[in-house]
């Protein structure tokens, strides 16, 4: 006989607490006020205080309970402090969100060696380094958890335009979630992906004014909003994934498909 609850899914985060990089636009701002409309704690990460601010205005006039957290991700002692003051404002961090990320938007073979190294710092190894170290306090407290990092679709298919360095860095995220999630797999820590595809954010946003309406050029004639992937990153943090980890989720609405006139 199950204890299990017919059906075996909730999205109450009530007693959790969250870290989201990336949080002062785009997916990471979505993703932040999801997880805080479902009773998590936030930790709000980024560079652009006064964006942080203001979403913490907007998620605790709401009813929820958010920090801003100023970070630069390619300081690894900010992310240990990020970490640190988390912890101090709302508790043991027990969601982990590694949402930050930078576009390379230029050919290969044309990126000097500092963009290259800021590329991979943002896009990999904050996302490492701040896993470690939320994954290190959780074993430490034998205290389960959940890990979720953003890939992209770009992980599986790259078609040229001057992205390389940022489809090779998120093919690195999707590899970093599986290696981590057998790492840890013991400590009852969950490390899980999202690949989204193109989707309306400040980084596209970029793009959309160079390249023009990609609409006309995708299968379903759309391109999606950050509100689409609510459900995929609920169900990732929630008890209803106790058993899916390793797992990389492609979200694109079909883009990958190709278009039939």
């Amino acid at each position: 006989m199950s204890d299990y609850p017919m059906p075996n899914i909730s999205a109450d985060l009530c007693g959790r607490v969250a870290l989201v990089t990336g949080a002062s636009s785009g997916l990471g701002k979505r993703f932040a006020r999801v997880l805080a409309s479902q009773g998590a704690a936030v930790a709000l990460c980024a560079r652009r205080a006064d964006r942080l601010d203001a979403l913490v205005a907007a998620i605790t006039g709401a009813g929820g309970t958010a920090i801003a957290v100023p970070m630069d991700a390619l300081d690894a002692d900010a992310l240990v402090g990020a970490v640190d003051a988390a912890e101090a404002a709302l508790g043991p961090v027990d969601i982990r969100v590694n949402n930050a990320g930078m576009p390379d938007a230029m050919r290969a073979h044309k990126m000097p060696a500092a963009l290259v190294d800021q590329v991979l710092g943002v896009n990999l190894r904050a996302p490492w380094l701040l896993s470690c170290e939320v994954a290190r306090r959780l074993i430490n407290a034998r205290t389960p958890g959940n890990i979720v990092n953003i890939s992209s679709a770009a992980h599986y298919r790259y078609d040229g335009g001057g992205a390389a360095l940022y489809a090779v860095t998120k093919s690195a995220i999707a590899r970093m979630t599986e290696a981590l999630s057998v790492e840890w797999a013991y400590a009852g820590i969950n490390v899980n992906a999202i690949a989204p595809g193109m989707f309306v954010s400040e980084m596209t946003d970029g793009m959309f004014a160079r390249i023009g309406d990609p609409s006309e050029h995708v299968a379903r004639r759309r391109v999606p909003v950050a509100a689409q992937l609510d459900s995929t990153l609920l169900y990732l943090v929630s008890p209803a994934s106790e058993c899916v980890t390793g797992a990389i989720i492609k979200v694109d609405d079909g883009q990958s498909a190709r278009m039939k006139l």
